[in-house]
């Protein structure tokens, strides 16, 4: 059932201008998260595809709430890998709409178990204005921005002047010449800090700081079921697999090292 907010959203006041109406589907609690925006290309590398997941399910599982724009690629990605319970999806369209069609089955469950949101009315459709007003609120909504891939002249780069007119702290994923250029860009001009180390970044936001220590490592020496290991660190699991740090053999855990 698609509502419309009644109360102002703080971090919203950072935009040029509020929104005159806001409509949600989904649980408004997680406007009470610490919430970062994850945005990027529709077309990433593997390299990016990666390590996007990586970073969205780390931070998912330290609490914090990601942020996107429902879009194919990096959006998309972003959404799935925090969880459709942990995700907010703004929207450039009617609620009523899913678009890209491509993502219905995403949006349809971040409405059920997450928040989607748009300043736009049912029936409306999106157009190229309306996505940069939603990049105006994804950008605004979080407390800081990760821009994983993106080109100079593109959409994510319209997002980033939002960002530093907002002063929000920018981060990306270094890139080789020629690829990424537009965070590349940011850089080499010091409007951005880039994530070298994954793990080290991660462990900064949350309260899982336990899982910095490799406690996690410790545990899985214990050879626990994979059913175990989630319950107890969730996301954190894939995340040391695709590191090649465990592996997953007949639904046990091994430490590879």
């Amino acid at each position: 059932m698609i509502q419309k907010i009644e109360f102002n959203i703080d971090e919203l006041n950072s935009m040029k201008k509020y929104p005159k109406e806001l409509f949600y589907k989904g649980n408004l609690e997680l406007l009470k998260k610490p919430k970062i925006s994850i945005i990027g290309t529709r077309r990433p590398l593997t390299y990016t595809k990666q390590l996007t997941a990586k970073i969205a399910a780390g931070l998912s599982n330290r609490g914090i709430c990601i942020v996107s724009g429902a879009a194919m690629g990096i959006d998309s990605i972003a959404h799935q890998n925090a969880g459709s319970q942990n995700t907010i999806a703004v929207m450039a369209n009617g609620l009523d709409i899913k678009y890209p069609s491509v993502n219905k089955s995403i949006i349809e469950k971040i409405e059920q178990e997450g928040l989607t949101l748009s300043q736009f009315e049912s029936g409306f459709k999106a157009t190229p204005w309306s996505f940069v007003v939603r990049n105006e609120v994804v950008v605004s909504l979080g407390d800081k921005l990760i821009v994983s891939e993106a080109d100079l002249k593109s959409g994510s780069m319209r997002s980033v002047e939002f960002a530093l007119k907002m002063n929000k702290e920018i981060f990306v994923l270094p890139h080789r010449l020629g690829e990424s250029e537009g965070t590349n860009y940011l850089l080499k001009n010091s409007l951005a800090t880039a994530i070298y180390d994954i793990d080290e970044f991660l462990c900064g936001f949350g309260t899982k700081t336990d899982i910095c220590n490799d406690d996690f490592l410790e545990y899985c020496r214990k050879k626990p079921t994979l059913n175990e290991a989630l319950l107890k660190f969730g996301n954190i699991v894939y995340e040391y697999e695709l590191e090649g740090k465990i592996a997953i053999e007949n639904n046990f855990i091994i430490v590879l090292f």
